[in-house]
């Protein structure tokens, strides 16, 4: 496990590239003192537990892991994070993100009553 967010313990990490506009937020959320550098660019890491990893993996088919067990979420789900990061203050969010991010559903017919 590796160490985030001060004694917080993560298996995975996502990581979240930040514009302007969403450094600004983290700010405003007194999170600017967690934006650390990755690869040149202002980013946040939100850690995950396996579990939450293996959800992740089956909402979102190709998501790749680099070396530091860390990916990058699609353009539309990091921006959904980014929110959930920003109305609870904390990047101890996925307990909560995951039921945004994860639709278990996604892609399957509505079953229909067997009688």
């Amino acid at each position: 496990m590796l160490t985030y967010g001060g004694d917080k313990m993560a298996d995975y990490f996502i990581n979240v590239m930040l514009d302007e506009a969403g450094k600004a937020k983290i700010n405003e959320a007194g999170l600017g003192d967690q934006i650390v550098s990755i690869e040149g660019q202002e980013a946040i890491q939100v850690g995950m537990t396996t579990k939450e990893q293996k959800k992740l993996a089956k909402g979102f088919p190709g998501l790749a892991f680099d070396d530091a067990k860390a990916c990058r979420l699609p353009e539309e789900a990091e921006a959904t994070l980014l929110g959930i990061i920003v109305d609870m203050q904390t990047l101890d969010v996925m307990k909560a993100a995951i039921m945004k991010l994860y639709n278990p559903l996604a892609g399957k017919a509505p079953r229909s009553a067997m009688r």
